[in-house]
This record gives structure tokens, C-alpha cells and sequence, in this order.
């Protein structure tokens, strides 16, 4: 594509939306469910197992996961730019990310217990347990090369101010639509309809095809392959490029980047404060304490989710017009509007009614807070450099929110008086409303770097 047109050509829009939905496929299956196949394949009727609990196991691959995700994004983002061949990092990146995701099909107490030469039931639990943390670090790092690193630089590559927020809407938006659908195909493999070999299997194979038509639809940068060819490209070593990033007179001569990266940072820590907490919250908590009322389904609560949509809809259409003229005007009533919805929820508590109402001002604050926020980061991103940003984005996308969110979200669980026993046998406690008062209060501190970042973004226009 031209980097003076605004359009997008129809192959580039097929490629990026095949990407971002196969990849939010897997990544969602990732977050959502490797934890519930844990729960119900692993430590299913395994009780006395202290060393290594279920929560143990789940904070163990998530941590190991963030972090390999982060390197790897460094490691082959660096390596895709020096290569300067963003098309075969994408395709055969997705094409092993799913022949790996596909493997956790085969992972079994039973194969496990046979491969090892396990026979004491404690240790065939943990050993299990140790296979799905190693299986899902080694599908990160496939996942990270070719999603974090390769495919996220070449949307910048082919991107330009003026589609960047167009893009980054679709993605959004495609990004929900393949949470619901792996949480409806999900659900059938957590309920038992499915058994979750094949769950894993399908998904892998949906996968690897995506790779292989990558590479009849993904096409590498102009700009990259006269790069390739010109022999006065200035050459750099590996090791340079790879610390490229926290160089201070980089940061300093993209001092727009970086706050506008700690702004998402800080955003991402709040949302992760309650995210991993949620759907226990909603099923242990809410559903249960409006046992009745979801029996009875009264037009009132209806009506007042049929108005939270509504709401819901007419905010983002109406948040995106005004950043067309405004960034400020757009983005300080998004970051309101998190707030007030977090808040909201926190007050609510159990109050159904008040909590759909505040989940819809907090979805309209996110949605258009990582459109926003995602265009601006891209548009920020030096066009000769892409490839060496990747790394020093996920660590504001991914390294701290995974570590700082969870943690603040555990420490507001432990207020909790309710608990709930798991299969091993190990006591925990249920997350509470304090959750989204803790995140409203991490999401204030986005005014910082985001007024900074608006005062610079004025200053150089």
C-alpha cells in the first residue's frame, strides 16, 4: 500500500482480519481455557495435592507465559526486522503456533503417566501439570513470532495515520467477535459435550491453515524489500537492535511513544486488576446471589440491558467521531468513562441492574481507549524502526499488566470472606467488588503520562 493513500486495498484487509481473528482465536483459548482444562482433565478428582495446587499451576503459566511472550517479542521482532521478511515470520509462525496448539490435544494424565513411567496418582498430576505449563510456554513463543512480533509490525508497515484508527476498530471488534465464539465452542468443551482433544485439534488445524494462506495473502513492505536491496541500508548489529529501545536518547527523541506506551500501560494494569477474576466473579458471586431474578428474566432487567447496549454502541460511535477533530476531547471522556463504569460496578455489588449500567460505561471507555491508544502507539512507532518496538510494546501490553493487575486484583480478593474449595483440594478465596474500586483507582493515574502525551502531540503539530 501506499503510504500516501488512505485506502486500504481488499488483500490487505483480508490478511489483517484473518490474522487478528485466527490469532485472537488462539491467544483467547490461551487465556480463557487452558485454565479450565486444567481444572477439569488434570486435577479432576485429585485431591492431596499440595505442591503443586491447581491456583499454583494456573499463576505459574501465566507468569511463565507473559514473560516468554515479552522475550520472544524482542528476540524475533528484532530478528524480522534484520531480516527484513515480516511474510515468513507471519506464515510459517502460524502454521507451527498451530501444529503446537494442536498437541495439547494429545496431552493426557494417561500419556503422560505411560511416557514418564508415572504410576503414583500425586505425581502424574503434577507431571501433567508441568507438560501443559512447558506445551503453552513453547505455543507463546510461536505465537509471540508470529502474531506479537511479525504480524503487529507489518500492520504498522502498511498502516497510515489516516487508516491507523480504522484499523484498529476492526481489530477491536474482531477481537470480540472471536472471544464470543471461542467462549461458545469453549463452553461445549468445559461442559463435556466436547471432549477437549478435540477442542484443541480443531483449533489447531483452523491455525495452520490460516498460516498457509498467509502465504498467498501477506506480501512484505515495499519499503522492506528496497531496503533489502539497497546497498547503502545502514547495516547494525543484532545486540544493538535488540536494546534499540531503552537506548536514552531514543526514548528521549520518541518521548511521544513512550507516554503514550505508559498511558496503555497503565490502562492494561487496570483492566488486568479484575479480568482474570471475572468470570469467577459473575458465576460464584452474581449469578448466584440473582439466582431468582435470571429465573424470572423481569422486562426491567431486560430493558435496563436492552439501554446498556444501546448505550454502549452510541458511546463508541460517538467517542470516535470526536477524535477525529479532538484526541483530547475524545480521550479524556474515554478514560471518565472507564472510571465512572468501574466505580459503578464496585457500588453495585451484587445489584444487577446497577452493574450492567456500569459495565456499559466501562466497555464504552475500553473499546474506544484501545482503539485510541492503539493507533496512536502505531502512529508513534518510527517507520524505519518498526520491527525493533515490538518488544518495548509488549512490555507495556502485556509484561507489567500481566504481573501488576493480577497481583492488585489477589490482593483485593483477599478482603473476600467467601471461599471456594478446588479439586485438589486447596481452599481459595472468591474475588469481590473491591476488585473494580482498585482498578478505577490504578485507571486515574492514565491522566499522568496521557496529559503529557497530549501536550507534546500539540506541540509538534
Amino acid at each position: 500500500m501506499n503510504k500516501n493513500n488512505a485506502k486500504i486495498s481488499p488483500r490487505l484487509w483480508i490478511g489483517m482480519l484473518m490474522c487478528s481473528f485466527i490469532g485472537g482465536l488462539a491467544w483467547n483459548v490461551e487465556n480463557m481455557y487452558f485454565n479450565t482444562f486444567l481444572w477439569n482433565e488434570v486435577y479432576e478428582g485429585s485431591v492431596g495435592v499440595t505442591s503443586l495446587t491447581y491456583t499454583d499451576a494456573v499463576n505459574i503459566m501465566v507468569t511463565f507465559s507473559a514473560i516468554v511472550a515479552v522475550v520472544t517479542t524482542f528476540i524475533m521482532g528484532t530478528l524480522s526486522e534484520k531480516m527484513k521478511n515480516r511474510k515468513a515470520f507471519i506464515s510459517f509462525g502460524y502454521i507451527a503456533w498451530g501444529i503446537i496448539t494442536a498437541l495439547f490435544g494429545v496431552i493426557t494424565k494417561d500419556n503422560v503417566a505411560n511416557f514418564f513411567g508415572i504410576s503414583d496418582g500425586v505425581k502424574i498430576v503434577i507431571t501433567t501439570a508441568w507438560v501443559v505449563v512447558v506445551m503453552d510456554m513453547i505455543m507463546t513463543f510461536m505465537g509471540s513470532t508470529s502474531n506479537d512480533s511479525a504480524f503487529q509490525a507489518w500492520v504498522t508497515d502498511v498502516t497510515t495515520p489516516e487508516t491507523t484508527q480504522k484499523v484498529e476498530t476492526a481489530f477491536t471488534f474482531v477481537g470480540f467477535i472471536a472471544m464470543a465464539v471461542i467462549m461458545v465452542v469453549g463452553s461445549f468443551a468445559q461442559g463435556g459435550v466436547i471432549p477437549y482433544n478435540a477442542f484443541f485439534i480443531g483449533l489447531g488445524i483452523v491455525v495452520t491453515i490460516a498460516g498457509i494462506v498467509a502465504l498467498f495473502v501477506v506480501d512484505n513492505p515495499k519499503k522492506l524489500e528496497d531496503a533489502k536491496k539497497d546497498a547503502n541500508t545502514p547495516k547494525t548489529s543484532y545486540w544493538a537492535d535488540l536494546f534499540y529501545g531503552f537506548r536514552p536518547s531514543v526514548i528521549k527523541e520518541n518521548s511521544k511513544l513512550y507516554l503514550i506506551l505508559v498511558a496503555t500501560g497503565i490502562f492494561n494494569c487496570a483492566f488486568q486488576v479484575f479480568f482474570p477474576y471475572l468470570l469467577t466473579y459473575f458465576s460464584e458471586v452474581v449469578i448466584k446471589a440473582n439466582g431468582e431474578l435470571f429465573a424470572a428474566m423481569p422486562i426491567s432487567l431486560i430493558a435496563v440491558a436492552a439501554a446498556a447496549v444501546l448505550s454502549l454502541v452510541a458511546g463508541i460511535v460517538i467517542l470516535l467521531k470526536v477524535y477525529n477533530k479532538s484526541k483530547a476531547a475524545a480521550f479524556i471522556p474515554s478514560v471518565l468513562s472507564l472510571i465512572i463504569g468501574l466505580l459503578l460496578m464496585f457500588f453495585a455489588k451484587t445489584n444487577l441492574y446497577f452493574m450492567l449500567i456500569g459495565a456499559a460505561f466501562t466497555l464504552i471507555g475500553y473499546i474506544v481507549i484501545m482503539i485510541q491508544f492503539g493507533a496512536n502507539v502505531r502512529d508513534s512507532i518510527p517507520q524505519d524502526k518498526v520491527g525493533l518496538f515490538q518488544g518495548v510494546r509488549m512490555i507495556f501490553f502485556v509484561l507489567i499488566p500481566m504481573v501488576v493487575g493480577p497481583t492488585l486484583g489477589n490482593i483485593a480478593t483477599k478482603n473476600s470472606t467467601v471461599t471456594i474449595t478446588d479439586v485438589s483440594g486447596a481452599e481459595s478465596m472468591l474475588p469481590t467488588e473491591m476488585m473494580f474500586l482498585y482498578a478505577a483507582i490504578v485507571a486515574v493515574f492514565i491522566f499522568v503520562p496521557l496529559f503529557a502525551y497530549l501536550k507534546k502531540d500539540k506541540e509538534t503539530k
